[in-house]
């Protein structure tokens, strides 16, 4: 898959010769979470604007098992990643529960299959439905999680399907062969795994951010072996919960050279993709708990949410090291959960109270602050020149970019929303705890 490139020039905030490179967005496919380059930005056009369950639906179709990743699309097939899981006995799941240190609400499985279902994209009908792997007595998750929440990336008619700890494979898309499998990333996460795999030229990097060991690693997408593989150095916290993240990361290239923008757990770190040596990492202290986001890159500037604790945004611009520094950082409403939005100059993004904020991205300063729904976990989508954003009650609230708050609709789907959207020309596709969804 070739994909164009645009420059953007940084801001006067920074080195006036300093260039970002970023991928271009396509309109007939979304390949991974948060789109074809990573940031929430789709080149589709003529996205609908409104809909409800009778109205704009082209097809609705009920999936196997639970998953939150995003649904990706190539070549007229929608791909997710799902699981069926079967609960241990109460006793079993009683005596696992009070072995840990984890006080929070888990869901404990004395088994779990983990698939991939190919559907197409005009019908929705199923056309295959793969057991990628499978495993006894898997780690405990927290009961908002699922085992099937880190999104695939398709490439080429390979799907890379990554579960955690349960592990990472490789399916042929066309045939249905599983090409390879990988079960020696493990840690524990307890509260299951949120991390989606990212690719770069010929590697697959992922990161595995547990209260036991924190890591990024880099597989050969052709076999899944490893490549690289960088400890975290950043000191952490004394409690083994605080140490663990479910943050994505994103390529950035700076001056020509690629970076690797990793959030973890109380610190942000660059890598070199090639080798994984590590660049650079910032502390933020202990605001990272947690931290699910992935960064988002442009006008200069790298910006990244911290997670739970003191939930903040950040901002960082690069010295003439090609090093970021902290610019400027913002407090209030920022999401646990969900991740920043760049369009323009522009930052925006809903909490898990329900707020959106627009700020902008050169200075933090606030241009708006308006209630939009309840709570958001799902990334916003830029795409047709709209702003979509999804909260968890299946509320999808539509809203024209600006310093001006302008809501355009509102539209509800039954069910509970948590995964990211994809949008490819003409379509939205959505996906609840109750079916997959394309709306036109």
């Amino acid at each position: 898959m070739t994909c164009s490139r645009i420059i953007v020039v940084l801001s006067a905030l920074a080195i006036a010769t300093t260039q970002f490179t970023a991928q271009l967005p396509a309109g007939d496919h979304s390949p991974e979470w948060r789109g074809n380059n990573g940031q929430g930005h789709s080149d589709a056009v003529d996205l609908p604007e409104s809909w409800n369950e009778t109205e704009h639906i082209a097809w609705k179709q009920k999936l196997p098992g639970l998953g939150w990743s995003t649904p990706v699309v190539e070549n007229g097939q929608v791909w997710v990643t799902t699981a069926i899981d079967k609960l241990a006995p109460p006793a079993e799941a009683e005596r696992r529960r009070k072995a840990s240190t984890n006080s929070q609400p888990l869901r404990i499985s004395e088994s779990v299959s983990l698939r991939a279902v190919g559907l197409d994209l005009q019908t929705g009908e199923i056309i295959r439905e793969v057991e990628v792997l499978s495993q006894q007595d898997p780690q405990m998750i927290h009961i908002d999680n699922t085992y099937a929440t880190p999104s695939p990336i398709i490439e080429n008619g390979r799907l890379y399907c990554h579960y955690g700890p349960c592990g990472i494979a490789c399916l042929d898309v066309n045939t249905g062969d599983v090409l390879w499998r990988n079960q020696t990333l493990v840690v524990k996460h307890e509260n299951g795994a949120g991390s989606s795999p990212i690719l770069w030229n010929d590697l697959l990097i992922i990161h595995c951010d547990g209260i036991d060991r924190q890591y990024i690693v880099a597989l050969d997408k052709q076999t899944g072996e490893e490549v690289w593989k960088t400890p975290r150095t950043g000191k952490l916290h004394d409690n083994p919960q605080l140490r663990k993240s479910y943050a994505t990361s994103l390529i950035v290239d700076i001056n020509g050279q690629p970076q690797i923008v990793s959030p973890s757990a109380d610190w942000i770190y660059g890598y070199d993709p090639s080798t994984g040596k590590e660049l650079w990492k910032l502390n933020y202290g202990t605001l990272g708990f947690s931290n699910a986001a992935r960064p988002v890159a442009g006008n200069g500037m790298i910006f990244t949410c911290t997670g739970y604790m003191k939930s903040q945004i950040l901002a960082f611009k690069v010295d003439e090291q090609n090093k970021p520094r902290l610019a400027w950082r913002y407090k209030d409403q920022v999401p646990n959960v969900s991740c920043p939005l760049l369009v323009g100059d522009e930052i925006y993004f809903a909490s898990d109270a329900g707020i959106a904020t627009c700020i902008d991205s050169k200075t933090g300063k606030l241009h708006w602050k308006e209630r939009i729904g309840k709570r958001f976990w799902a990334a916003p989508l830029y795409a047709d020149g709209k702003i979509y954003f999804f909260d968890r009650n299946g509320t999808t609230t539509v809203i024209a970019p600006g310093t001006t708050f302008k809501k355009l609709s509102v539209n509800k789907l039954e069910g509970t929303l948590l995964s990211t959207a994809a949008a490819v020309d003409g379509s939205l596709i959505l996906r609840t705890d109750q079916a997959l969804h394309c709306i036109r």
